[in-house]
């Protein structure tokens, strides 16, 4: 089976699941879908290691039942229209309590892109790449302290197809987040703090990195900032990188009738 076979089965397979989630848990389907678009002058992946370096739009997404499937794409584009990565993320709560969880999820497809020079006949020209991992699996524990506090884990593990990438990687970082945190009626923060050892291959290293979000009740807009710094890596990457990013958030639910 070729790749765009399995991934047209995973996708009928996922979609299959939504439409049994929601029965199995509610009598009238429920869909949430919500997002978030940001403009920055730097872009990040989703590892903090890595940024594009110059500004960005970052677009994620959430589509999600009241079961236990969501799909949440991510894409990363650079302010001149380029791709940049482009993740199909698809996660299903495998545990739901009142304060644990825990989402098993994949990345499929999962793509890098870069930009570079070839010779189409006798004329040189800019062509876009698409590199691919596959597969790309995550595991998610999530415990909550309260409304505001929760703490978790995070483990991504992925292979390189092509020839110039990694084929080893992992990816785990021990997290927080406080989120709803006041400053006055109308404005609040959210802060998301995270420690994360990275392995590609053979380099590897250890990070720490911290989002602050400075929000305002009612209001789509707010503003952000990450700041990612290396303690110990042997891997190729800056070894302190920050941005600042405008961001729009939105969300409906659609409800069954």
């Amino acid at each position: 089976m070729n790749t765009t076979k399995a991934i047209l089965l995973f996708v009928f397979v996922l979609s299959a699941g939504f439409g049994f989630s929601q029965s199995a848990d509610s009598t009238k389907q429920t869909l949430n879908f919500s997002g978030t678009i940001s403009a920055t002058n730097n872009g990040f992946s989703l590892i903090p290691t890595f940024s594009l370096g110059e500004p960005a739009v970052v677009t994620i997404f959430n589509l999600s039942s009241r079961g236990r499937l969501s799909f949440e794409p991510e894409f990363r584009y650079s302010m001149d229209f380029k791709p940049w990565s482009l993740v199909f993320i698809w996660r299903y709560k495998l545990i739901r309590q009142e304060k644990f969880q825990l989402a098993l999820g994949t990345h499929l497809p999962a793509l890098n892109f870069v930009s570079g020079k070839a010779k189409l006949g006798e004329v040189e020209q800019e062509v876009i790449r698409a590199r691919r991992f596959f597969p790309v699996v995550e595991a998610i524990p999530t415990y909550r302290i309260n409304d505001r506090f929760n703490v978790g884990l995070y483990y991504l593990f992925s292979i390189g197809l092509e020839d110039e990438l990694t084929k080893d990687n992992h990816f785990l970082t021990l997290r927080s987040n406080y989120n709803n945190i006041p400053l006055s009626k109308q404005y609040y923060l959210n802060l998301n703090l995270q420690f994360y050892y990275l392995k590609l291959d053979e380099p590897d290293g250890f990070y720490a990195a911290g989002a602050l979000v400075l929000a305002r009740r009612g209001f789509p807009f707010s503003i952000s900032t990450l700041m990612n710094k290396e303690i110990r890596s042997t891997i190729k990457a800056k070894q302190f990188d920050w941005n600042v990013s405008l961001n729009y958030t939105f969300g409906r639910n659609y409800v069954e009738k």
